[in-house]
């Protein structure tokens, strides 16, 4: 009896690990299809052969006949190609981040507000919105949001090492201190700011993506594509580090500066994705389980199926952001943070 139940908890993970292929390409046309309904829903509805009309005829002009109005081609190629192409940027960034977080930390609730990035990146923002203004023109708030960042990661890692807090426990811990002290430190600053400018910091410390533009997405996309191939290459590494310090050290990994370039690549990539988008909770902590619960454990497979998840989330969220109260736009961090939760709950009563 005994052997037969070993033989049945030994199919799991190869059943999951075959998966994978099928998983990955539903993934990729669950992004292509939720890309084509989020571009083309909205207060001015746009058919889905008009929206990939619009696409080759701007990359390509001539290849297609116009069909379509002015005014379509520019609701579509300046307006909401920009932020739905943002959302899925952000949404696979910080997806990766907690995937990681979750591996290095062995901790199943980490994510990437943890680093204290997020909080950072808010209190770079509220410093350029209410006590600054505007001095580098529309990049203001983005330079500044990610200038916090780094600061942020930079403290955390300062205040890692010097309580010599190499382990994971407590690499968490100085993150989680230097949130709290860091958002101690926006709200501080909004409460002296300017009253009529702080409706917009907080709808930004909220999230949103109202604002994308096309030159927006060339910092997310270069971080994305840089930090994304690094972290999948060491697919193997933060595997062991799942298993436990002792075991990777005898793996000839070494853990301490491992974990700390973990750190920096998460936190580099939080800092970019916040920059433009506000703070998002819950995105990196919820799709890490789900990818994990589709395809096994196995990073190699966990880290691009929660990147593409994170991405067709995202775009959903955002959609329902701008079309549920339409034609006001509610914060993103709003919608993510109501299905956080329930997740959260949900987690804590599985495990």
């Amino acid at each position: 009896m005994t052997d037969i139940s070993l033989s049945i908890a030994g199919r799991a993970p190869a059943r999951r690990a075959r998966m994978f292929p099928a998983a990955l390409g539903l993934a990729v046309l669950a992004l292509g299809l939720s890309f084509t309904f989020a571009v083309g829903v909205g207060a001015v509805s746009v058919g889905a052969r008009t929206v990939w009309g619009v696409i080759a005829n701007q990359l390509m002009p001539g290849l297609v006949q116009v069909t379509w109005p002015a005014g379509h081609e520019a609701i579509v190629w300046d307006l909401r190609m920009p932020r739905a192409i943002l959302a899925g940027l952000v949404g696979a960034g910080l997806a990766l981040v907690g995937a990681v977080l979750q591996a290095v930390t062995r901790n199943a609730l980490a994510d990437p507000h943890l680093l204290g990035i997020s909080s950072g990146g808010a209190f770079g923002a509220i410093t350029a919105l209410l006590h600054t203004g505007m001095i580098l023109g529309l990049a203001t708030v983005p330079i500044f949001a990610f200038a916090g960042a780094l600061g942020a990661m930079a403290l955390v890692l300062g205040v890692a090492r010097l309580a010599d807090a190499a382990s994971a426990e407590r690499l968490l811990l100085a993150g989680v201190a230097v949130s709290f002290i860091v958002m101690a430190g926006a709200n501080a600053m909004i409460f002296l700011g300017d009253p009529r400018a702080s409706h917009t910091a907080l709808f930004w410390m909220l999230g949103g993506l109202g604002l994308a533009q096309w030159s927006h997405l060339i910092s997310p996309a270069i971080v994305l594509a840089l930090c994304g191939p690094w972290l999948w290459l060491r697919a193997q590494d933060l595997d062991a580090m799942t298993i436990g310090d002792e075991t990777a050290a005898t793996l000839g990994i070494p853990v301490s500066r491992f974990r700390l370039e973990v750190f920096v690549a998460g936190a580099l990539l939080t800092g970019v994705m916040v920059a433009f988008s506000g703070v998002i909770g819950f995105v990196g902590l919820m799709i890490p389980h789900v990818a994990r619960m589709v395809v096994g454990g196995s990073q190699a497979r966990v880290l691009p199926l929660s990147a593409l998840l994170g991405a067709v989330f995202l775009i959903w969220c955002d959609l329902f952001a701008r079309t549920v109260m339409a034609p006001q736009d509610i914060p993103i961090g709003v919608v993510t943070g109501l299905v956080g939760g329930l997740f959260f709950v949900w987690l804590l009563a599985r495990r």
